[in-house]
């Protein structure tokens, strides 16, 4: 794999050109993504540095390039197929496991190359947590699902998983639905409290960014407005990038939203910003609704 090193260049609210840039990229053509200043001034917890990936002949995602804020909620949104979940896998390579796949370009998680050689992705792997958009809890007891990550580093003092369980439940506002069943199969909780479950497992191991693959596409309407309230709480205490369709659930529940269109990246701004004012007309027509 091929890595640069030098980091990119982000405009920062340059002129709206006339140019309909979902037509250019339409036509295989590049644009320059317009990134809000505000995003620049943050702290980055990830910085995403002209990455391209391919599977096969086909390219992806075309020279992506955007820091992801420390302690924040950063959402991708965009058309089916525009590259935000292939984004987000990349962070933690879950694209490795694809054949002929072949990326440029590089990610850095609190400065460290993701895609050094000498990475161990392993390693990297309990350095992220990643819930996915179906519900995945082990088939073990609630209790289990959630030291798994600690069972695994070793960890078997009764004391230190007890804590680490109880808190991890609280954090992801299951504590009082589940205390009293925590050695009962987590396979017999609902779709919702499933979800949250897995939201558990993946911040017992503290891990330095949380990523959210569309975790309430498979819900209903109740079990979407709990992760929705569970990631507002998240907020600060985790780095958390999010892909989702669905625009309300972008303005409700995060702080930076990045809009993509057939594998680039088209703007990036405060989500208030993205949803009310977007410098793009193009970013406007997709976020009310006009097209996507």
């Amino acid at each position: 794999m091929q890595t640069q090193t030098q980091p990119a260049q982000l405009a920062v609210n340059s002129p709206v050109v006339p140019t309909d840039r979902l037509a250019v990229v339409a036509a295989g053509g590049e644009v320059t993504a317009e990134v809000h200043e505000a995003v620049l001034r943050e702290t980055p917890v990830l910085e995403i540095d002209r990455f391209n990936l391919w599977y096969g002949a086909k390219q992806a995602l075309h020279r992506i390039t955007m820091p992801v804020a420390h302690g924040k909620v950063t959402a991708l949104v965009g058309p089916s197929g525009c590259g935000k979940s292939t984004l987000l896998r990349s962070v933690n390579r879950l694209n490795d496991l694809v054949q002929n796949v072949r990326i440029t370009g590089d990610m850095r998680l609190n400065g460290d190359s993701i895609y050094d050689p000498r990475m161990d992705v392993i390693e990297l792997r309990k350095r992220m947590g990643m819930v996915f958009q179906k519900p995945n809890p082990f088939p073990m007891s609630i209790y289990e699902n959630v030291v798994y990550s600690l069972r695994i580093d070793g960890e078997n003092s009764r004391p230190v998983l007890d804590e680490v369980c109880e808190l991890s439940l609280r954090g992801a506002a299951l504590w009082d639905e589940v205390k009293d069943r925590l050695h009962d199969s987590a396979l017999g909780l609902s779709g919702g409290q499933q979800q949250r479950l897995c939201i558990a497992r993946a911040i017992a191991a503290e891990p330095e960014v949380l990523l959210l693959d569309e975790p309430c596409s498979a819900l209903d309407p109740i079990a979407t407005g709990k992760v929705e309230d569970l990631i507002q709480e998240l907020r600060g205490r985790y780095s958390v990038l999010i892909v989702t369709h669905n625009m309300q659930q972008a303005s409700r529940t995060s702080d930076y939203t990045a809009f993509m269109y057939l594998g680039r990246l088209i703007e990036y701004g405060p989500t208030t910003e993205i949803f009310t004012k977007p410098i793009l007309r193009e970013t406007e027509a997709y976020v009310t609704g006009r097209f996507g």
